[in-house]
């Protein structure tokens, strides 16, 4: 009988329960049923700096967590908190490689409008501003790079350490609602923080 086939019908409380009851097999269940999960996740850490496997591998230490730790009691559903534990670990792990470089030329996300939404044409967007460039040429190249430097030093100096925490989770794509959640921050404290970062950078365009 495979995994499947075995686990399949059953929920995921119900299978952390029979777990911490000496059904060892579970866990293998578990993690290959959020595996893509975990992948999903890596791929939008990596534009934060750090190599996939490692977050892969950071990503399943956070769902294991999350099988230790869960409290159907306490907690929402068990995808939710291991969504949740998986963010985190991953998340703290990309912060203690202290890695500095916040904006890559490539990789941009709009100041201006919610992950995912399109903003009206007129709407300044941030990293379309650095990355666009009308010829590739050296002098160009030159300016683009100028630009980043004077925005990540902006970055550095002006906001506060909330607020690079939070442009790193919202550059992953992540909304200020998930955000809090990584942070462990009340939504609208978080909101605030962001609405704050966007006013900042836009003045130094």
């Amino acid at each position: 009988m495979t995994e499947a086939e075995r686990y399949g019908n059953a929920g995921d409380e119900e299978l952390i329960l029979r777990l911490r009851d000496g059904e060892q097999a579970i866990m293998d269940y578990i993690c290959n049923k959020y595996k893509n999960l975990v992948r999903s996740k890596a791929k939008s850490m990596f534009i934060l700096g750090g190599d996939n496997d490692d977050l892969i591998q950071e990503g399943m230490i956070g769902l294991f967590k999350a099988v230790r730790d869960y409290d159907s009691g306490r907690d929402a559903s068990f995808y939710t908190f291991a969504d949740l534990c998986i963010s985190r670990q991953m998340y703290t792990a990309v912060r203690a490689s202290g890695r500095q470089k916040h904006f890559p030329l490539n990789n941009y996300v709009s100041l201006d409008s919610a992950p995912g939404q399109q903003a009206d044409q007129e709407e300044l967007r941030l990293f379309e501003a650095l990355a666009a460039r009308a010829e590739l040429n050296p002098e160009a190249v030159f300016l683009d790079k100028e630009r980043v430097a004077y925005l990540e030093n902006t970055i550095e100096n002006e906001l506060s350490a909330f607020e690079k925490q939070v442009l790193d989770l919202y550059m992953t794509g992540m909304s200020y609602t998930q955000i809090a959640k990584v942070l462990g921050r009340d939504e609208k404290s978080t909101d605030n923080a962001l609405q704050r970062l966007k006013s900042k950078i836009r003045k130094r365009l």
